[in-house]
């Protein structure tokens, strides 16, 4: 493990206020989280009472990555605690939720029979929007496609006491930086950008909508304690590097992997010279290495933000939380990346992925060996990652300089507002008019083609070609479906550069361009401001309120809608042994969750369980015949596809139970891949071993998800086996028999079976689901 000093920290102690400590600062008064809501107080005094007791466990300096969390255990005086290795019960301060994601967060909430959420929660709309031809008519069109979804989730909100930012509100993760985030504070967010928020010193994580609904609901969220890689800054930036080119630069160290099962946690006297948008950026592409989350500590920066969004009160009170607001002196991290700013380089990352990283002075050599397409076609900017008022500001004094001398964007160029309250100050401050006489689209305050939201018309499907964005992510085909697509990504400002040249054969830091007279000249280093002088401007009004009343309020789902439907409570299970049971799928090889739960054309029915269920386990491979989708019907003798035998045996009246090899339903952790099974009328999984997220998902749905004791018991069950499992069996820590009949006609045998059920969960299965189980609580 690293050391690391906090002695000789730049800039930390400019006032007074900043040498309070945590003992002496009067952390029980009430100030507000937000200032959209009422009631809902920052819990500074809980945080530090909850420190205190770990500080005396453990006996050894914190980072900050661990105050945050061991400042929000469940149970500080029980909680075991080993990083990497341990599961934390957590108490999130906050849930945000992106449209797509809270269809079927909000209609498994439903079925839990509360009245309101238990935790302070938001839903965004920014990911239904598609970009055709600008901003206003986008959304025009957006608001008509998708009028069902977003009614559900407006009157939905408003009666179960959720805060709802309309469609052109602008996206998640700058929304909540703008509103919602403070230092110290954790939230989860079902989206992977969540961490945009640790730019305000916030533990955002982004996690699957079970974990939102769990959350929602009042249990304590589970997270394996992760480990702490830390990222030490030194020095300051200058010309035209920015934030972005820091975890450009990371990326590249780490790769894609590097950060699993990690927080990325930046600190040193560099960390003081970035802007709070700045921090966050970083933070919002720590995704791409796979951490958990990453952060900063709280600085003067931060506060200037909090300030000029109107949240002075919040910045005050981290201040006299300040001392837990970074790391301890001496504290140790598992991994240490040290970045001297003075010396970064601005870099461009890509194409195919976001960690193979080029510093700009070898970007053309990189070009030329890769023979990458050198004409850029489109240049965009925006996005979660890079959509501030200061990237806005930079990007725009780069597209003025070139107009000065007569010419504009080579390239197609688009402009994604972060919100509306970017939208509306650059509006009024004038970028937004130069973006447009450069040449420039401005598409809706929303995800766009960050997210394959992208009608592209300027090359066919298939054509090699190049675009250079400020997003966070670049893998194949993800911006505009189109697999030649050479995506790379890097700062705004190097983006408006190159879209001026044209071509990635570009260093704007050694090379000129010609004016309209053809005279040579060099574009000046960008410049901007990282606030605006005159203030936020909000624009237009985008956030409902829950009522004060919410009893009349009715949930809109029509019941003819292919796209949202309200969930029945599933059965509770009737205390008798499983028997005769056919095996629906023995799946052979790597089963992850696209496998059993595909996305793509089928995320428009992410709300509605019954036909997204026709997608359950089309991907598997069937051990029988080395083919997906093609199982054959016991009933009838025919093959048919998985989905199709699963429904015939639900109608019959039979329970069935699928056989799973290593790792099953690893990948992301979405919960349809749990409840399509459990809709359809499966009872088990059985499995060499499970992808923990999943094997909980599978719990919570009440199924049991269940392992072979001898994993070569696998290969001795076949296909068309018929199967008894012993659910009276089922206690915490005792094995389950699962007996075999071979369709060959052989005598039966038995197999032992291995589960990871506590007390709790075993409720759940008892129950029919863990929302069962909640509902029963609450009508008692």
């Amino acid at each position: 493990m690293q050391k690391f000093s906090r002695l000789g920290r730049l800039g930390q102690v400019t006032s007074k206020r900043q040498l309070a400590t945590v003992s002496d600062a009067p952390l029980s008064r009430k100030v507000e989280m937000t200032n959209w809501e009422k009631g809902h107080y920052i819990n500074y005094k809980k945080m530090s009472e909850n420190l205190n007791i770990v500080r005396q466990r453990l006996n050894r300096p914190l980072t900050y990555a661990e105050k945050i969390l061991y400042s929000h255990l469940d149970d500080p005086h029980g909680q075991e605690i080993e990083r990497g290795k341990t599961y934390l019960k957590l108490r999130p301060d906050r849930v945000a939720c992106q449209d797509a994601t809270a269809q079927m967060a909000i209609l498994q909430f439903m079925s839990a029979g509360m009245p309101s959420v238990a935790t302070p929660t938001t839903v965004h709309c920014d990911h239904l929007i598609e970009a055709q031809v600008g901003g206003v008519k986008d959304l025009e069109r957006a608001n008509k496609v998708n009028k069902e979804v977003y009614d559900f989730l407006s009157t939905s909100c408003a009666k179960y006491n959720i805060g709802f930012w309309r469609p052109g509100s602008g996206i998640i993760h700058q929304i909540i930086l703008e509103n919602y985030a403070f230092p110290g504070a954790l939230m989860i967010g079902t989206d992977s950008h969540t961490p945009n928020a640790g730019g305000l010193g916030m533990a955002a994580i982004g996690v699957g909508g079970a974990d939102a609904v769990d959350v929602m609901a009042d249990l304590p969220w589970e997270l394996k304690a992760p480990k702490v890689i830390g990222v030490k800054l030194t020095g300051k930036m200058s010309g035209w590097t920015s934030p972005k080119d820091i975890i450009l630069k990371v990326a590249g160290i780490l790769t894609v992997k590097g950060g699993t099962g990690a927080i990325v946690e930046y600190h040193g006297p560099g960390t003081e010279n970035l802007s709070c948008t700045g921090m966050g950026t970083i933070c919002n592409m720590g995704a791409e290495i796979g951490a958990t989350t990453s952060l900063f500590p709280f600085n003067d920066r931060m506060y200037d933000y909090l300030k000029a969004t109107k949240r002075t009160a919040i910045g005050d009170f981290a201040r006299e939380y300040a001392a837990e607001l970074h790391e301890d002196e001496g504290a140790e991290y598992d991994q240490l990346v040290e970045i001297n700013l003075d010396e970064l380089e601005p870099h461009i990352n890509g194409p195919f992925t976001p960690d193979l990283a080029t510093p700009i002075s070898k970007f053309k050599e990189a070009v030329k060996t890769n023979k990458w397409p050198e004409e850029v076609k489109v240049g965009l900017i925006g996005s979660c990652t890079n959509s501030s008022y200061e990237d806005m500001s930079r990007a725009a004094s780069i597209a003025e300089d070139a107009m000065s001398h007569g010419i504009k964007a080579k390239a197609l160029f688009t402009v994604t507002p972060g919100s509306e309250q970017i939208r509306a100050t650059i509006e009024r401050d004038g970028q937004l008019k130069t973006f447009e006489e450069f040449g420039g689209m401005v598409l809706a305050n929303a995800c766009g083609p960050c997210i394959g939201q992208w009608d592209r018309k300027d090359v066919k499907k298939g054509e090699p070609n190049t675009i250079i964005s400020s997003y966070n992510r670049n893998f194949t085909g993800r911006n505009d479906a189109n697999p030649a697509t050479h995506a790379f990504v890097t700062s705004p400002d190097l983006v408006v550069a190159m879209t001026i040249a044209g071509t990635l054969n570009f260093n704007p830091l050694t090379d000129s361009l010609k004016d309209k007279d053809g005279n040579e000249f060099m574009l000046k280093p960008p410049t901007g401001e990282g606030l605006p002088t005159n203030g936020f401007d909000p624009g237009q009004d985008t956030y409902q309120a829950p009522p004060e009343d919410r009893s009349t309020v009715s949930v809109a789902v029509s019941p003819t809608s292919d796209r949202l439907q309200i969930l029945e409570p599933f059965k509770p299970w009737d205390g008798k042994d499983a028997l005769d049971m056919p095996i629906l799928i023995k799946a052979q090889g790597k089963t992850t969750t696209d496998h059993i739960s595909m996305a793509g054309p089928w995320l428009k029915y992410r709300g509605h369980l019954d036909n997204i269920s026709n997608n359950m386990l089309i991907g598997a491979i069937n051990s029988d015949n080395g083919e997906a989708n093609k199982i054959k019907n016991i009933l009838t003798g025919n093959y048919d596809a998985v989905p199709a035998v699963a429904r015939d045996y639900k109608k019959n009246g039979i329970k069935w139970v699928v056989i799973g090899d290593w790792n099953y339903g690893e990948g992301s952790s979405r919960e349809h891949a749990a409840l399509e099974p459990r809709h359809l009328g499966g009872l088990a999984i059985i499995t060499k071993s499970f992808a923990r997220i999943h094997e909980t998902n599978l719990k919570k749905q009440g199924m049991l998800p269940l392992v072979f004791s001898d994993p070569a018991d696998y290969d001795k069950i076949q296909p068309a086996d018929k199967v008894d499992l012993m659910c009276t069996e089922l206690a915490v820590g005792k094995p389950m028999t699962l007996r075999v009949h071979p369709a060959d006609g052989s005598k039966a045998f038995d197999v032992q079976l291995q589960h990871t059920f506590n007390e709790g969960q075993i409720e759940w299965f008892k129950n029919g689901s863990a929302l069962n189980t909640m509902a029963k609580k609450h009508a008692s």
